[in-house]
């Protein structure tokens, strides 16, 4: 909203109180406008209160006054009183409904509480009383970008760029937009051109992310970190230790996600790409570490546990503190498969490795119910399996492996004990074909790999969209 306030109030509430016919001695006039001059002067100090205590008083005097009526809204506004701020701005457009500076404010007044419909018409009115003005299209531009519609805000962006190329929000807002777009090329030359008028760690950071997105992976790199040195703020450096990660460079990963820690130790993302770097680089006990401390700090988030489960299966140490953290994300989801999952796999192992665990039971009883809360997760079906078989009742093994092999024909493991508790009952002939397509598998090895690093990319750029949804 606007803060450009007349200062002819004198002369319009001398009219009108002559036009009604009310009598003022010229002492009065001059206290009513030095009423509305401290009302002004309240709402630029942010006492609102206070100027609509002034402004109220004075109203019935200039009931036709466009600046009082919008003076009176745009404190209401902040108070907040929805519902008189509304009233008023709409009396002020009514008096005046030429003025895009009235219309803009009505609209920016419904946007701000929850009237998308009814702030876009006032938007667009304010656009057509002045369609190449800066602020109208910048403004309904920016209402467009608010409601997701990135397409239409684009030109608008534009129209307002053209206008006034130096307005940074607006150029920012474009140069994400296009980025969004996938317009690559022109939010690069935007961004560019900012960066002229202020080298700022913000704009190095949407430069990487425009670079990353073009295939631009070294260039990525070194906006990442200039982005970091010039403002090493958590988004950015998050933003380039990932960059690292993404392309496995892991070492100067480890080391910008441990500075990283030591800046921002609450952050659960710095520490889970902590654990994910120290995990890539094998690492495993301080991956361990840095992992349960993430799911310390958002006991919730389930992609602590996935990555805590992977870094686990390849750290024996520290199986009681893991142990129990997977026992608390199951008692915070107990309607999560992958929680109740998760806790049966960590107590199996530390009975496998000697811990204080759980009996077979409680892992079958377990496995059962992350099957019953999602009968797709061929994991938990080769691992009710592997449990089956342990116990030597391959009738009830091999059901197990047939129906993760149904939900996922590429499970090595699952081929290879199919096979092996096929041999036990006497089928031999299809215990050769188990065989053959497990060798074949463990030669494609590669896709193991490639599917962690998917996972770690899904991790990656979930966080970067969030922090592209907050800017």
């Amino acid at each position: 909203m606007s803060n450009n306030f007349r200062w002819r109030v004198l002369a319009v509430i001398l009219g009108l109180i002559g036009a009604t016919c009310i009598t003022a001695q010229k002492n009065d006039t001059q206290r009513l406008d030095q009423q509305y001059r401290s009302a002004v002067a309240d709402y630029e100090a942010g006492r609102f209160a206070q100027a609509a205590s002034r402004l109220e008083p004075i109203i019935q005097f200039a009931p036709r006054s466009f600046e009082i009526h919008e003076l009176l809204g745009m404190v209401y506004a902040s108070l907040p009183e929805p519902d008189k701020a509304i009233e008023q701005l709409k009396i002020a457009a009514q008096i005046n409904p030429d003025s895009p500076e009235a219309q803009t404010n009505l609209g920016a007044t419904y946007l701000r509480f929850g009237k998308l419909d009814l702030a876009g018409e006032h938007f667009k009115k304010a656009l057509s009383l002045e369609p190449t003005s800066y602020d109208a299209n910048h403004n309904l531009g920016e209402f467009y970008i608010q409601t997701g519609k990135i397409s239409e805000a684009l030109p608008l962006l534009k129209q307002a760029y053209q206008a006034n190329p130096s307005a940074y929000d607006n150029a920012y807002d474009l140069a994400m937009a296009e980025f969004m777009l996938n317009k690559l090329d022109d939010a690069r030359t935007v961004v560019q051109a900012l960066l002229k008028q202020k080298n700022s760690g913000e704009l190095h950071n949407l430069l990487g992310q425009i670079d990353e997105k073009d295939g631009k992976f070294v260039a990525a790199a070194n906006d990442y970190e200039a982005a970091a040195h010039l403002d090493p703020s958590e988004d950015n450096l998050f933003a380039w230790g990932s960059e690292m990660l993404l392309h496995r460079t892991y070492e100067p990963a480890i080391t910008i996600f441990q500075k990283a820690s030591e800046m921002y130790p609450k952050s659960p993302r710095i520490l889970i790409g902590l654990g994910l770097a120290l995990y890539s680089r094998g690492i495993y006990d301080k991956a361990v570490q840095a992992l349960i401390a993430a799911s310390d700090l958002s006991p919730k988030d389930e992609r602590c546990y996935l990555f805590l489960s992977k870094a686990y299966n390849s750290s024996p140490l520290q199986a009681e503190e893991v142990v129990d953290r997977f026992k608390r994300y199951a008692g915070l989801k107990p309607d999560n498969a992958l929680a109740q999952y998760y806790y049966a796999m960590s107590l199996w192992k530390g009975k496998r490795n000697g811990g204080a665990g759980a009996d077979m039971e409680s892992i079958e009883t377990l496995l059962k119910r992350s099957i019953s809360l999602d009968d797709k997760q061929a994991d938990a079906y080769m691992q009710l399996g592997n449990l089956y078989a342990d116990q030597h009742q391959y009738e009830k093994s091999i059901p197990q492996y047939e129906r993760a092999l149904e939900l996922d024909p590429n499970l090595p493991d699952a081929h290879y004990r199919l096979g092996t508790d096929l041999v036990h009952v006497g089928q031999k002939q299809k215990a050769q074909k188990e065989f053959a397509l497990y060798q074949n598998l463990r030669a494609e090895h590669l896709a193991e790999v490639q599917k962690e690093h998917d996972e770690v990319r899904q991790f990656v750029y979930s966080e970067k969209e969030m922090n592209t949804e907050r800017q």
